[in-house]
Parts: C-alpha cells; sequence; structure tokens
C-alpha cells in the first residue's frame, strides 16, 4: 500500500472505505505514534481534546481515526458481522498502520477500540508496537453489560440520546444499529477474546473508571490472569465507562506516564526521538 503523507485532518482510503483522521504532532516518519481506537459509539470528534492532551504530554505524534460507520467516515453495511472487532484488528487496522507510515509506537483503545487493540496485538506480531494502553476493555460478554446497552437502546429511541450522537456521526442510525445490532444480538453472547492476552508480547496498560457501567473489573482480572507480559493498572475513582472524559487529567497521566516509560526504555525518548 502507498505510504500517504498525512495532513492534520483528512479522509485515508482503506480497501473500500474512506475514513475520516486527525494526526497530532509529528508525522510517524519523525517520531513514535500513538494510535488511537475509539469506543463503540464513538469517532474522531468524540475522543475531545484527550488526543492533543496526551500529544503535549508524550511529545509523541497522535493518529486518531473514524472507523467505517462513525463520525465523517463512510457508512458500513448493516448488520454488522458479529467478529467485526477480529475484522477490524486483523484486516482493516494492519491496512491502516502501513498507510500512515507507522514505524513504532502505542495502540491506545477505549471500549471496543480497546478489544481491537487486544486482538491486534495477540494476534498479529508486530515488532513496531511497544505497548498497548486499553481503556475499559471488554475480554468477554457480561449480564452487567448487557443491562446497560439496552437501557442506551432506550434511551437513544425514546429519549435524548440520539440528537447527542448526530452532532458527531453522519449518518447517527448507521453508527448506533451497527454497534447496538451486535451486542444485544443472542449469538453475540458467546464472545470472548480472553485467548488473545495469552499472545500479547507487549506490556499492557488498563485504565478503568471506578463506576464503569458497561463493564466490571472482572476484565482486569482476566487480563491479569491470561497476559504474560506486565499488566499495569490504574484505577480511577468516581469515573465511568469514559475516563478520558470524566476524568482526563488522571487519564493523561496515567496513559503519558506509561507510554513515556516504554518510549524511554527503547531510546526514543519523551520527545518522540528516534530509535
Amino acid at each position: 500500500m502507498t505510504r500517504m503523507v498525512l495532513q492534520p485532518s483528512g479522509t485515508l482510503a482503506i480497501g473500500d472505505a474512506q475514513l475520516e483522521y486527525r494526526m497530532i504532532g509529528p508525522a510517524p516518519d519523525k517520531a513514535p505514534t500513538i494510535v488511537m481506537l475509539h469506543e463503540g459509539l464513538g469517532s474522531v470528534g468524540l475522543w475531545g481534546d484527550f488526543p492533543d492532551k496526551l500529544q503535549a504530554a508524550t511529545g509523541a505524534g497522535v493518529f486518531v481515526y473514524s472507523r467505517a460507520g462513525y463520525g465523517r467516515s463512510l457508512r458500513t453495511t448493516l448488520p454488522r458481522p458479529l467478529n467485526f472487532m477480529e475484522i477490524e484488528a486483523l484486516d482493516v487496522l494492519p491496512k491502516l498502520l502501513d498507510a500512515i507510515g507507522f514505524r513504532r509506537g502505542l495502540l491506545l483503545g477505549h471500549s471496543d477500540g480497546a478489544s481491537i487493540a487486544t486482538i491486534y496485538a495477540g494476534g498479529i506480531q508486530d515488532h513496531r508496537v511497544r505497548g498497548v494502553i486499553l481503556i475499559a476493555p471488554h475480554f468477554m460478554v457480561e449480564d452487567f453489560g448487557l443491562v446497560s446497552i439496552n437501557k442506551t437502546r432506550q434511551n437513544y429511541d425514546t429519549g435524548d440520546l440520539k440528537p447527542k450522537l448526530a452532532r458527531w456521526h453522519d449518518d447517527v442510525d448507521n453508527a448506533f444499529n451497527g454497534w447496538a445490532g451486535v451486542w444485544l444480538d443472542p449469538e453475540f453472547r458467546r464472545w470472548d477474546i480472553s485467548e488473545s492476552l495469552a499472545y500479547v508480547r507487549v506490556p499492557v496498560e488498563i485504565i478503568q473508571g471506578a463506576e464503569d457501567q458497561y463493564g466490571t473489573m472482572r476484565h482486569i482480572e482476566i487480563a491479569q490472569e491470561e497476559c504474560y507480559c506486565p499488566v499495569d493498572v490504574t484505577i480511577i475513582p468516581g469515573a465511568g465507562h469514559s475516563p478520558h472524559r470524566e476524568a482526563s487529567e488522571a487519564t493523561v497521566k496515567a496513559a503519558a506516564d506509561f507510554a513515556n516509560r516504554l518510549l524511554s526504555v527503547h531510546g526514543e525518548g519523551v520527545l518522540g526521538q528516534a530509535a
């Protein structure tokens, strides 16, 4: 795949998909890059200023993109396949990293994005990836989380969630129904990526809100049980499923400290100097 010249924002063609992106800080050929993968209802815009704060705290480049069907990216065909996160991790993400000229850095994922980062790190031995940062990750399906997803579905259908999300997604129904349709499918109840953790060969940082309404601390226990590599855990008191929005300062610090430590070990430094 031809490497593209990244602009501060733009559109990236990956297969048939046109994906919106932001590039903050130095380009991937100039410095380590943190590639950010959003949640199941997220997008480039919904990260807010978290990418900018993370870039300032690390000196690394930060690349943020919206998956197909989200944000300003083109819509996707529904229903999504139940293995859509595996497809994103093992088919789309490798092509994207090559297209942007990714040379070294970290993956940072939130919720579904954390699951995608986990599947990638466990399924592809990519020497360019120094570590993974997982915010509110899911490794399997819990009844606890499904209760909250059903409430979110109801709020979307009859409450004020749809107009709120419509600010961030060109096709809000495509974004929401693609996510909820998978998670609430009875066949998806068997989804479990715990085994992927056993094949992760880089350090892991998990950042978890203590009041997460979509997942319990069982996900952290699974990571600690399955991973051979170090698993650092930061629990953020009072935060829910989106600690980067609810407790931004603490989340930036945890992510940046982890990233800076790994980049320093690899001789790449806080200011993103080449190895």
